[in-house]
């Protein structure tokens, strides 16, 4: 291959390896792929592996491509990056639709290695944003807080069941008891946790607070979606915010045929879980987003797609305060309609 204009390494991660496949791309946009190499998922591996990328360097526009694989990808990301090397973390959905359009059939890591190869020479990739050490910090907590929040849930389900169950003993009562004390303390310690870091940042600590102006919103719910999202880092516009969160809408209709419409799915479901109770009490509390969903329940047979079409407005809200530095207006549209008629009459 003549004139390579780009070079993409693609790196399929595991708990114990990675496997890397170098790819090319010349003038001609004709494209070639090396053999896969797997190196162990830790600091001798990730060198090893640099030194195999440098004897292999064929170009000094040189990308890396990854997935993000729960946290396994993350110790060789911040390698990475500490390298000042280009890279690009992708959800696992989005190579899986790439994966597809390519008619690609067989599911090994080395193939893996090779599409996301691939995919980094043929689209122009966002290169990952490294969260600060606040952000890594309250992002931890902040899953942890929602698998207590979680249990406590497991264990008050089984305690009202055991509590009705047919020849049920005190002792195994006694016992859940003290889990759901365990599980509650722990949560109250984590979101302390979370508030005093936060608060070490006063900056980033008046944002939240003015973000929980909005009605039906807490401070647990905002940290979480910021925790998640890295501040909104790499977000541009609501139409990216709301597709991170897998709550852009999904059209199913063909000619005649008009199937449902629903959420996608197709994205963070750490969000999604943390604005679902939000969303019901917005849905009462606030009073435009009432007004929302009561228009949109008398129209939908589904009560669960009013609260989901809340919570997308929550997000959405959340990420313009959040962008804006501001407090939220409950007559903010009122407000603006009025001065664009004092306008058009002066």
């Amino acid at each position: 291959m003549e004139n390579v204009v780009k070079q993409c390494v693609g790196i399929d991660v595991s708990k114990d390896t990675i496997d890397c496949c170098i790819g090319t791309i010349d003038s001609n946009q004709q494209m070639k792929f090396g053999k896969s190499k797997k190196f162990e998922n830790e600091k001798k591996g990730f060198d090893d592996m640099l030194a195999w990328v440098e004897v292999n360097r064929k170009s000094s526009n040189l990308y890396f491509v990854m997935e993000a694989t729960g946290v396994y990808y993350e110790n060789l990301a911040y390698f990475i990056d500490s390298q000042n090397l280009k890279l690009s973390v992708i959800l696992p959905s989005m190579v899986k639709y790439f994966a597809k359009s390519i008619n690609v059939k067989t599911k090994t890591d080395s193939k893996d290695a090779e599409v996301l190869s691939q995919l980094g020479l043929e689209r122009k990739l966002n290169y990952w944003n490294v969260p600060t050490k606040l952000m890594r910090q309250i992002k931890l907590l902040c899953r942890e807080y929602r698998e207590i929040k979680a249990k406590i849930v497991v264990v008050k389900n089984q305690l009202h069941a055991k509590k009705r169950c047919f020849g049920n003993t005190e002792n195994i009562e006694k016992r859940l008891e003290q889990q759901l004390i365990l599980f509650e303390s722990q949560s109250s310690e984590i979101e302390k946790e979370i508030k005093e870091l936060s608060m070490s940042d006063p900056e980033f600590y008046v944002k939240v607070e003015r973000i929980c102006t909005l009605p039906g919103v807490q401070f647990m719910t905002v940290i979480c979606i910021l925790a998640e999202t890295n501040g909104f880092a790499l977000v541009k516009n609501v139409k990216q915010v709301v597709s991170y969160a897998g709550m852009d809408i999904q059209h199913n209709q063909s000619g005649i045929k008009e199937g449902k419409s629903r959420i996608s799915k197709k994205g963070n479901g750490f969000i999604r879980n943390a604005l679902y109770m939000p969303a019901l009490s917005a849905s009462k509390h606030n009073e435009a987003l009432s007004l929302f969903y009561n228009q949109l329940k008398d129209r939908k047979p589904a009560k669960k797609i009013a609260v989901t079409a809340v919570a997308r407005k929550l997000l959405i809200l959340i990420y313009i305060l959040w962008k804006n530095n501001t407090k939220y207006e409950p007559n903010y549209e009122k407000n603006r309609q009025t001065e664009a008629c004092l306008h058009g009459m002066s």
